[in-house]
Formats: C-alpha cells, structure tokens, sequence
C-alpha cells in the first residue's frame, strides 16, 4: 500500500500586520509571507497599502489553516491600535489589560 503511514506536509497560513509608511498598520493573511509582503511593497497588495508605501512587516503569526488564519485577521483588524502595538510588542501584560471589557 503505498503512502500509508505517510503525512502530507501542510504549509502554514500566516496572520500578519504591516506598518505602513504613515504609521498605520495593516492586518492580513497570506500562505506566502515573503511573496505578500513583497506584493504590498510594489503596490500590488490591498488599496490601503499601495498609496502607503514602503511598509515593513512588524508582526507574524502561523495558523494551521486558511480558515483559522481568516478568523485571527478579523479578530485582529477590529483591535485597537494600542491593543495592536501590545500585540507587536510582546507586551502580553498591556495586551490583558486592553482586552478587559470596561463596564460603563
């Protein structure tokens, strides 16, 4: 029986955030880091990112599939920009703080 006990490498999904020339980040996600990032960079990348140019990746994290890296994009981009500076920064403490939902 050929391939049993074999396992399919499966290529990593990315979430990523891009700091864009004026400050702004940009949330995405791509199965292609380098190549995305690149694309962005020439102007072939989202609207946002082409009249923002250069821009330098700031931060990257894998997810297992598509589906699950679609997800953390959406949760991301709706972040705060303090929320997302934590994130970028390690800074797991703030990123607590900023997650606590206020009480009016």
């Amino acid at each position: 029986m050929a391939g049993v006990g074999r396992t399919v490498p499966v290529e990593p999904w990315y979430v990523y955030i891009l700091q864009c020339a004026d400050g702004s980040y940009y949330v995405g996600h791509t199965d292609d880091l380098d190549e995305r990032v690149s694309q962005h960079n020439a102007g072939r990348g989202a609207t946002w990112t082409a009249w923002r140019r250069p821009v330098m990746l700031v931060y990257q994290e894998s997810c297992a599939s598509m589906a699950e890296a679609v997800k953390r994009e959406r949760q991301v981009k709706r972040w705060s920009r303090a929320k997302k500076a934590a994130l970028i920064s390690g800074d797991l403490e703030q990123l607590h703080r900023l997650s606590r939902r206020r009480i009016p």
